[in-house]
């Protein structure tokens, strides 16, 4: 039998800490001062000025350590490329080598190393590709693959194999043979568009594929997985909103992993889907000295909430090769979880998953809630450590008889 947890109780430490955390401050234009506000606030301007060599990273973070300047040479060669937002670059902590928005971002020389679990394709996405840029893997819903560019890069990106080409994957969607595998197949009724990053279309572009999917009778709705409110706000323009909110329901699925990402700028973007009507969600990837610790974590699900986000998934880090300087332990994981359930509202404690390793599914990972289970009783322990026993009755047991409901129901 497990043993039960002692009670967890908030420090004064860390209230402070978690209040602190969930502040929300500007981006600024930090080294970009000069610029005009119109171009600075021009989503093309971002992606235009992004930082991508090595000399800029030298310019603009002086502080940068042998581990990063090896890991720069090589990004874009043999490994995924580099690519940051002004921005985005701007929440870069020039003073920290372990700072949680340096460590998602600029490669290390670490991403060269593959450990012998690790992979290209850590989820099998390539296993269940019917077409070229579809992945149907659960029997209702299919992965739309519609480019292989970001905003930015992260460098625990599951599917480093395809973006930005740097490895050579040479990815072309073919968005007719994608469309009519959908419509022949009539058991689909989810379409989630990812890749690469579809709101980097414009709106032109995307509303004609939404349209198309729009079109499909049995799509009962439609879902976008982007990074880019997070890494490029300025995109997420009120014209862009007016377009999406026709695709009803449209769900957006963004991707945050610290609060700090949660900008002020951020919080505007995503104010501004959420008055079109798109309800939104959060997916968080643990990341070691990152998000793994349980103040940060509850001030990013706490912190989401208050831009009308609802936290909806905790990936562990997926065995994508390179990757281990960042992959957290399951055993961290679940710690957090205990640290959230039944001390944050259930609204912002988010679902801790597994994606099975070669294409298994996402796979819940919770805490021992129950500590026992027999054909009479289920023995159970709450977020604060104590121990409840809830009766396991038999279905034919707890049915009344036929008659005496007969009885009932004629009674006044």
């Amino acid at each position: 039998m497990e043993s039960p947890l002692p009670p967890q109780e908030s420090s004064s430490e860390e209230q402070e800490q978690l209040v602190a955390l969930k502040a929300f401050r500007s981006a600024g234009k930090g080294s970009w001062a000069s610029v005009p506000d119109a171009e600075w606030n021009d989503w093309k301007w971002q992606l235009k000025n992004r930082v991508t060599r090595i000399d800029q990273l030298e310019r603009l973070l002086p502080s940068m350590t042998r581990e990063e300047r090896a890991g720069v040479l090589l990004a874009g060669e043999s490994k995924l490329a580099m690519a940051i937002t002004p921005h985005y670059f701007n929440l870069i902590d020039a003073s920290d080598e372990l700072c949680p928005i340096r460590r998602q971002v600029i490669p290390r020389v670490e991403e060269t190393t593959t450990a012998p679990w690790e992979t290209l394709d850590p989820v099998g996405e390539d296993d269940h590709s019917p077409v070229p840029g579809l992945v149907h893997r659960y029997p209702d819903r299919v992965l739309f693959l519609v480019t292989d560019r970001c905003a930015a890069y992260c460098r625990y990106c599951t599917r480093s194999r395809l973006v930005s080409n740097a490895s050579g994957y040479d990815f072309h969607p073919e968005f007719d043979r994608q469309i009519a595998y959908i419509a022949e197949h009539t058991e689909i009724r989810d379409v989630l568009l990812s890749g690469g990053d579809p709101l980097l279309f414009n709106d032109e572009k995307l509303e004609y594929l939404l349209g198309r999917l729009r079109a499909i009778p049995h799509v009962e709705f439609l879902r976008i997985g982007t990074r880019v409110p997070i890494f490029l706000p300025q995109r997420i323009t009120p014209e862009l909103c007016g377009m999406l909110r026709q695709f009803h329901p449209l769900f957006v699925s963004i991707h945050t992993n610290h609060p700090r990402e949660l900008t002020t700028e951020v919080r505007e973007a995503l104010g501004r889907m959420a008055d079109v009507g798109i309800p939104l969600g959060n997916q968080s990837v643990l990341l070691r000295h990152v998000n793994d610790e349980p103040v940060v974590m509850k001030a990013l699900v706490q912190k989401l909430l208050l831009c009308r986000v609802r936290p909806y998934y905790i990936y562990q880090c997926d065995l994508i090769a390179g990757s281990a300087h960042l992959r957290s332990m399951v055993s961290r994981g679940l710690e957090i979880m205990d640290s959230l359930r039944g001390h944050t509202t259930g609204y912002a404690v988010p679902q801790y998953v597994i994606d099975a390793p070669g294409g298994g599914g996402k796979i819940p990972v919770n805490p021992g809630y129950i500590l026992r289970k027999s054909a009479t009783k289920v023995i159970l322990r709450n977020f604060e450590g104590k121990v409840f026993e809830y009766p396991e009755v038999p279905e034919v047991a707890a049915m009344a008889p036929l008659s005496d409901c007969s009885m009932a129901l004629g009674k006044d």
